[in-house]
């Protein structure tokens, strides 16, 4: 089963983003993705049954895809910032409550979503440590290939090396061409704000927020540390344990879909199921 999807354009004050789409109704459900690439990566929950039951979106961040490089990257290239543009982009949809997906770097956007974003019923991060300035490195596994998400330009093996870092195997070209496209100006920016400090310290979010947060991520992910992930205090979490996928790197839900979206599935209908008896109550 393929289902169809919409593309479409949307101006907000962080550029013209580009959005894909699937699914007639339900409640909404936006897709992050990662440093360097794009929302195409999730392709295979977009045009899958999910879409026969809600609303799904996918779009490319500032910078990233078909969306607009920032028209003023000091202010749009940071971790808030993507988040508020996020924001923004639910609101120009008309969407006030949604569930949110957030994939490594999207994780760390959706996190910094909770505050910004009273709509949020659910949150789901992959790949994405909630850390602090003081301790950001020790969510992370410190693979060397990493180290070009923080720089501007990148050669051709720097590219390749940092796609099968991330997807191993289940690479496709699109990926290296999402990675050889994203401003690289974003890079640079992204880690140079994130050195300044002043972000929110993300262990305290996930702590602090009702919301309910599942945090699903491959077993044989390279790129994060698990049993940092695991041992965060998360104030709801769902299912009241991380899931670890066996066998899966870092980006599950394309390598695995036929995994993956049976747990993201199960999450969302038990989202729907609190919101509806909030609703009755």
């Amino acid at each position: 089963m393929k289902v169809a999807t919409r593309w479409h354009t949307v101006a907000t004050s962080h550029g013209s983003l580009a959005v894909e789409e699937s699914g007639a109704g339900g409640m909404a459900v936006l897709f992050i993705h990662g440093n360097s690439s794009c929302g195409a990566v999730f392709r295979n929950q977009l045009q899958g049954r999910l879409a026969e039951k809600y609303r799904l979106i996918a779009f490319d961040l500032p910078g990233h895809g078909e969306s607009s490089d920032a028209p003023d990257p000091i202010r749009s290239y940071t971790r808030g910032s993507f988040a508020d543009a996020a924001v923004e982009l639910l609101g120009k949809l008309g969407v006030n409550e949604a569930v949110v997906l957030g994939w490594s770097l999207g994780g760390h956007i959706a996190i910094d979503m909770i505050s910004r974003f009273p709509g949020m019923r659910g949150l789901m991060i992959v790949g994405a440590p909630p850390v602090g300035h003081d301790n950001m490195a020790k969510g992370f596994a410190g693979l060397p290939q990493a180290s070009a998400a923080g720089r501007e330009y990148l050669s051709k093996s720097e590219i390749d090396g940092f796609v099968e870092a991330i997807f191993g195997a289940s690479a496709e070209p699109f990926l290296r061409d999402a990675v050889a496209r994203a401003d690289g100006r974003f890079r640079k920016r992204l880690f140079e704000a994130a050195r300044a400090g002043g972000q929110a310290d993300q262990r305290v979010t996930v702590k602090e927020s009702a919301v309910p947060i599942a945090v699903v991520n491959g077993a044989a992910d390279r790129l994060i540390n698990l049993d940092y992930i695991d041992a965060v205090a998360y104030g709801n979490l769902w299912e009241g344990h991380c899931h670890r996928l066996a066998g899966l790197g870092h980006a599950p839900f394309f390598e695995a879909p036929d995994v993956f979206n049976p747990i993201l599935d199960r999450f969302l209908r038990d989202v729907e199921a609190t919101r509806t008896e909030m609703r009755s109550s």
